[in-house]
């Protein structure tokens, strides 16, 4: 958009209020949705607001739109008003408990991790709605508004999101006490993946995504063959395994207690295993919900031990 001089005339609070939900959802759509607008009214209004600024705000991705630096420079300015305005628009000016904090993740780490972490602050009155999906997908419901929070498998990219380390997935290849015997850890480690050829591999997706990064990374080679059993939970790979099934990858913190109990062992201790870290994210700008500072602090603190 070629530069134009900017109106001097005070700028609509209601462009200022979309402007800002399509900052911080990524998406026309996704602003409109929340807004209650359609996606052509949103574009008209961003147009209308880029003409007052003569400046353009917005730029057309892949999946969305991204902010420019003079986007970015006004959400910083706009956003706290807007959101302390909205709180007082919404509760009528009395004072209202604070909504449910949407959180949503992958499943087993929710059920393990997160859930018994977050329980304590029901007694502080914190309400609590818990989704589990597939990072994409949660993604999405993050910038459409769906979620205060979300646990992602890797770092979202882009301005749209805002994310932080909250901890490190260490990778680790078991089997049961009987097919570990059949094996022979000693071989394992002596003749790699060749000594694996014939174990069932159990998984939770036919792609095999997380044995194929072990594979990789610590036997250097390409992981072929199917799984013999699939199972879309990984608390369900592991009770498989458990159970004599063959062999699998699994994070070391959902295993814990199996591997403490012996009823897993370890095929192998590389050096450097695979690590995935996984990311806690939320849209940009303060929440006016307190709860949701609550629930952010302590999964980060809770992080740092898992």
């Amino acid at each position: 958009m070629p530069h134009r001089e900017p109106h001097t005339a005070p700028l609509d609070l209601s462009l200022l209020r979309t402007f800002l939900a399509v900052h911080r959802s990524g998406s026309f759509t996704a602003a409109g949705r929340l807004l209650g607008l359609s996606q052509p009214t949103v574009t008209t209004q961003m147009r209308s607001l880029e003409g007052q600024l003569g400046r353009e705000l917005f730029e057309r991705g892949p999946r969305g739109v991204l902010p420019t630096s003079v986007a970015d420079e006004l959400a910083s300015r706009v956003a706290a008003p807007l959101d302390a305005l909205a709180v007082v628009a919404d509760r009528g000016g009395a004072e209202q408990p604070p909504e449910p904090v949407h959180v949503a993740g992958p499943a087993e780490l929710l059920c393990t991790r997160v859930v018994p972490a977050l329980a304590p602050l029901t007694a502080q009155g914190v309400r609590l709605r818990v989704s589990a999906g597939l990072t994409d997908e949660l993604l999405d419901g993050l910038r459409g508004g769906r979620y205060d929070l979300a646990i992602a498998t890797n770092r979202p990219r882009g301005r749209t999101l805002t994310s932080v380390p909250l901890m490190d997935e260490e990778f680790v290849l078991v089997a049961s006490p009987a097919w570990a015997e059949r094996l022979g850890p000693d071989r394992v480690a002596a003749d790699g993946p060749a000594a694996l050829h014939g174990a069932p591999l159990v998984t939770y997706s036919d792609d095999l995504p997380i044995a194929r990064r072990y594979w990789r990374h610590v036997f250097g080679v390409r992981l072929t063959g199917q799984a013999a059993i699939t199972v879309p939970d990984l608390r369900g790979v592991l009770a498989a395994v458990v159970a004599g099934a063959g062999i699998t990858v699994l994070p070391r913190y959902l295993c814990l207690d199996e591997l403490a109990s012996g009823a897993l062992v370890p095929l192998l201790t590389p050096e450097d295993p695979p690590i995935n870290t996984t990311y806690l994210t939320q849209r940009p700008g303060a929440s006016d919900n307190p709860h949701v500072v609550l629930v952010r602090e302590r999964l980060l603190r809770a992080g740092r031990t898992w």
